[in-house]
């Protein structure tokens, strides 16, 4: 698989005062064509949830429409029909972060856990994640999630382990930076408020604090997007030109300057409405129906 990035750099910073809608959906295709580092993998179709059964055909047939885009993909749980998700990819050519889902359930926990170094030593797991944003729920202490990530360590030994979390949390929580191999950092303009325009500026700041409390470990964005649906939080305003102007912004933000980022998302979930209100089903590339919104 090939991507070009050389338009994509002198996309970086434009002015998109005058740009109408149209102008910014060629931009968009543009720059999607030409490629991207890595993409969050959404597998629940309308009407699942996590804890649902998903299934090979599903996998599949998603795989198969986000091929041509990116290098890696990023999955979430290993349970479910999740664990299916690494190997499916890997037939298809895409690298794999992979990821177990650990909550407040210590069966689960486990469970999750043994199925991540199961598939690893199966060969299927390019970068192996324990844990997502644990910490900001409040889910397991700092002990509980450091034995977790040693567990994994132990068990896989040639293959780089580290854990998601908000980018502040690399700050807040040294002796969970110090346990990983690699820095798995989210980075949400959104999410702080901050406004489209100076979004690109912020992000750089939240990659550079992760930068700092990682001392010298490689730092990769494991998450960054926009909502092109719901209210505005403070000054970030979800739009569909919006939406357009960060993945575009992100995108060439991670080519210029050589950052492992992960866009979320590939598909619209409408499940996340619980979680995190009407924005949440809309960060999608593409739709529930897997139409390409842009």
């Amino acid at each position: 698989m090939s991507f070009k990035t050389e338009n994509v750099l002198s996309l970086q910073g434009i002015d998109y005062a005058n740009k109408s809608k149209e102008e910014l959906e060629v931009l968009f295709n543009k720059v999607l064509n030409q490629g991207m580092h890595g993409l969050c993998f959404s597998p629940y179709e309308e009407g699942q949830q996590p804890g649902d059964q998903i299934t090979e055909a599903q996998i599949r047939r998603r795989m198969e429409i986000i091929q041509p885009y990116t290098k890696w993909i990023r999955s979430f749980s290993c349970t479910d029909g999740n664990e299916l998700i690494p190997q499916i990819a890997h037939e298809y050519g895409i690298k794999t972060m992979v990821g177990a889902w650990l909550g407040d359930d210590d069966e689960i926990n486990k469970k999750e856990v043994a199925n991540l170094i199961k598939i690893a030593k199966e060969g299927h797991v390019d970068l192996a994640a324990v844990g997502n944003e644990v910490l900001y729920r409040g889910d397991l202490t700092e002990d509980e999630l450091l034995g977790f990530i040693n567990e994994v360590k132990e068990a896989l030994p040639e293959i780089e382990v580290g854990y998601v979390d908000a980018y502040y949390e690399f700050v807040d929580h040294p002796r969970i930076t110090d346990a990983c191999d690699v820095i798995f950092a989210n980075c949400y303009p959104y999410w702080e408020g901050c406004s489209m325009e100076y979004s690109l500026i912020y992000m750089k700041q939240m990659y550079g604090k992760a930068v700092g409390a990682a001392k010298g470990k490689k730092v990769i964005v494991s998450e960054t997007g926009w909502t092109d649906k719901g209210e505005t939080l403070h000054g970030a305003v979800p739009s569909y030109e919006n939406a357009i102007k960060y993945f575009i912004n992100a995108q060439a933000w991670s080519a210029e300057e050589d950052i492992e980022l992960f866009y979320f998302s590939s598909f619209d979930e409408s499940w996340k409405v619980g979680a995190e209100g009407d924005v949440g089903a809309s960060w999608g590339l593409w739709d529930a129906n897997e139409k390409l919104k842009f």
